[in-house]
């Protein structure tokens, strides 16, 4: 098995959407770069970044992500973002009616059942959870090995957490990555046990 990264771009004081579920600034970093990012000519980022964020791109087999993303994106059109080869949907509900069932989206009820079907998937690639509300339901359940941040100068006040809401403490190690980019900082810690 691969291991599970939640992952996230993040304001300094822990939001990855405004209160209108915006990101806001924490995307420029993605578009103020001139060394593309993949093929669709829209990510552009500094070498630093691209260095970092293109072999974790890589890696990824899976990501698993709410309903709530899923929604705002619009499902992603059916093709998972950035070459990922599919996505899991964490949701207690259907698919959306008219949904492509040959589309690689897998609509699964609880975090668990979630985690068990990507690493299925994934294989020996890495399991990329979306950070929020189901990111932190698994860090909460000790499903999660690595925390990768992408952290924007900009404060929000208020909005998405990035544990969602998670109220346990849980320890992470010393961070053994600390990059900075243009406009972000990537910063990784892995999950201590």
């Amino acid at each position: 098995m691969g291991k599970v990264v939640m992952y996230s771009s993040v304001s300094v004081d822990g939001f990855i959407a405004d209160d209108n579920d915006q990101p806001g600034p924490l995307f420029d970093w993605l578009t103020s770069g001139d060394v593309p990012l993949d093929e669709s000519g829209v990510l552009q980022v500094s070498q630093t970044s691209y260095d970092y964020t293109r072999p974790y791109w890589n890696e990824i087999g899976v990501t698993i992500a709410g309903r709530r993303v899923f929604d705002l994106t619009d499902g992603w059109d059916g093709k998972p973002p950035g070459g990922i080869d599919h996505v899991v949907v964490v949701t207690h509900r259907p698919a959306p009616e008219g949904w492509d069932p040959a589309a690689p989206f897998h609509f699964v009820d609880g975090v668990e059942a979630a985690m068990a079907k990507a690493q299925e998937l994934a294989g020996d690639r890495t399991v990329e959870v979306a950070a929020g509300d189901v990111g932190g339901q698994m860090l909460a359940a000790g499903l999660i090995d690595e925390v990768r941040m992408d952290v924007a100068p900009v404060v929000f006040g208020s909005g998405r957490r990035y544990f969602g809401s998670v109220h346990a403490q849980h320890l992470l190690a010393d961070p053994d990555v600390v990059i900075q980019g243009d406009r972000v900082l990537h910063l990784r810690y892995r999950v201590r046990r």
